[in-house]
């Protein structure tokens, strides 16, 4: 491989990387959309990323004023979505070409966040959450999967 085969293959992935973080940001934006519904319907009560202001916010919270909480409470979760689409990015094509690999990409980041996560972080635990509640906070990191999936990259024509 010569060096310009090299430089050229580095750009790539950069932005492979860069474009992953854009869709994990939409996907996150579309779990926005489904936790409007799911929590205006009370299938939610709490969902994960103000679960987190509340019981963290000694740290940086304390210097947001309390109407502008929500929109850091968005850019968190968006910031967090975008890592997770440059994970998503820097993982093999071979397995993330799956059609099935996007929604247990989102499972997977779920169960992450729930049980490595969420106890590193000191929070609570959700062993209250109603079965309902459950399974609507997995379909939104499903339809988080999904979108990360379905927004890459397709080869040209």
């Amino acid at each position: 491989m010569t060096e310009e085969d090299r430089t050229s293959t580095e750009e790539r992935s950069a932005g492979e990387i860069a474009h992953g973080a854009l869709r994990g940001t939409i996907a996150a934006m579309a779990m926005t959309g489904m936790r409007a519904f799911t929590i205006s319907t009370g299938l939610v009560g709490e969902p994960p990323p103000r679960k987190i202001i509340r019981q963290k916010s000694k740290g940086v919270f304390r210097f947001v004023s309390k109407k502008k909480r929500r929109a850091v409470q968005e850019l968190m979760h968006w910031g967090y979505g975008a890592t997770g689409g440059a994970a998503f990015a820097a993982l093999p094509d071979n397995v993330k070409k799956k059609a099935w690999f996007g929604p247990v990409f989102g499972f997977v980041m779920w169960m992450g966040f729930e049980f490595v996560q969420a106890p590193l972080m000191g929070l609570e635990r959700n062993t209250k959450l109603r079965p309902v509640e459950r399974a609507a906070l997995i379909v939104d990191h499903l339809l988080y999967g999904l979108v990360l999936s379905e927004t890459r990259r397709r080869p040209r024509d």
